[in-house]
């Protein structure tokens, strides 16, 4: 059967359009989450949210932190230019974190807290997860100091940065400390020095 003229010439195209219908989809883009930045206001409820964003390239100029105790975030800078953002937890009411002006004064990978921690009963199990070295214990029962790692002090007082929990994001929960996502604060604790500022505001 002899094909009209018109037919002949839309036949390469419909084939075409037929083998690309009947093609391999194409891929499709995964879209992680992730936080705008320490100005994002609303903690996030999705698991792959990120806690933190640390691009320092580690050039020129010094380092500085500064803590949103409002929004309980940090941004990090070098020399001016923005090297990172995460979120922290400072104090919960009670035990509020003091805003100022302060200097980085020690720098210790391995700390532990002569102030807080957790009672145990004699099997091992917490009884007690956020209490004092002089708090009641009953029969059996011991303190254990809290640690504190990668800890960064700024007061005399016993305040400072530490890598610790995070459980609810843009709530404050702490005793006081700064906490710093646990694979985020080794970064921190390379970047700084004795002396590096901090600056808490309210």
């Amino acid at each position: 059967m002899k094909l009209p003229i018109f037919l002949k010439c839309l036949l390469p195209a419909l084939l075409a359009l037929a083998l690309a219908a009947c093609g391999p989809a194409p891929p499709q883009v995964s879209h992680t989450p992730v936080a705008a930045g320490p100005t994002f206001g609303t903690p996030p409820i999705s698991p792959q949210w990120s806690l933190y964003e640390w691009y320092d390239d580690g050039g020129q100029g010094e380092v500085s932190v500064r803590i949103n105790l409002s929004n309980q975030m940090a941004t990090f800078h070098r020399g001016g230019r923005e090297i990172g953002w995460s979120y922290v937890t400072t104090g919960r009411p009670g035990h509020s974190t003091p805003s100022g002006s302060f200097r980085i004064t020690e720098k210790t990978v391995d700390k532990y807290s002569n102030r807080w921690g957790q009672i145990v009963d004699s099997s091992g199990n917490v009884v007690n997860t956020s209490a004092r070295n002089t708090d009641r214990r009953g029969p059996g029962e011991r303190w254990v100091a809290a640690a504190m790692p990668y800890w960064m002090r700024l007061t005399s007082q016993g305040v400072g940065i530490h890598a610790g929990p995070i459980p609810r994001p843009g709530t404050a929960v702490s005793a006081g400390c700064i906490r710093l996502p646990s694979a985020l604060a080794p970064r921190v604790f390379s970047a700084v020095r004795i002396g590096t500022p901090v600056t808490i505001v309210r």
